[in-house]
């Protein structure tokens, strides 16, 4: 059965928080500690679309598989031209390529938006999102040991970067 990426809607929301609160309580893709709840997505949701960033979703036979979406690196002017990716995908399609045809697709739309760098944060344990992250032309900067926390360990951060639109020039 074929994949579809597509924009999420607010149907899609639950589907969503699953995923979301699947990699919270059973892994350390998220650093999150506690499980989302709908309203917090909702609001979530509704701020991407006030500011017009892309939450897209991957589809197997009209179920959501997945999402990925984009937010500010950080809130300085400075770094108005650059973004951070997310990308999750049910525990039970890992390893089938919708985590990267979901980043294909919000790479492209991110370049043709004129964003200059995407940035990646990925746990150091998570290979599988790095393996990803490299596949798609991310280059590793560097790795913060123990800046994290979570199941009672100390988690590393490694620092991921793809050039978007290389011959942007930047704002006087």
């Amino acid at each position: 059965m074929s994949i579809e990426i597509d924009d999420a809607t607010e149907a899609d929301l639950p589907a969503i928080l699953a995923i979301n609160n699947w990699a919270v309580a059973e892994t350390t893709a998220s650093w999150n500690h506690a499980p989302a709840e709908l309203d917090s997505r909702k609001a979530w949701f509704a701020d991407k679309q006030a500011k017009a960033q892309p939450v897209l979703v991957a589809r197997q036979g009209g179920e959501v598989v997945g999402y990925a979406y984009y937010g500010p690196y950080r809130p300085s002017d400075g770094y108005l031209h650059t973004v951070e990716n997310s990308v999750y995908v049910r525990q039970d399609m890992h390893g089938q390529g919708i985590g990267y045809q979901l980043m294909v697709e919000l790479i492209e739309r991110t370049r043709a938006e004129g964003y200059h760098v995407m940035v990646a944060g990925v746990g150091g344990e998570n290979t599988g999102s790095i393996a990803l992250h490299a596949k798609l032309g991310f280059v590793e900067l560097g790795r913060m040991p123990q800046v994290g926390a979570k199941f009672g360990r100390w988690m590393d951060l490694v620092l991921m970067q793809l050039m978007l639109n290389e011959d942007l020039k930047p704002p006087a």
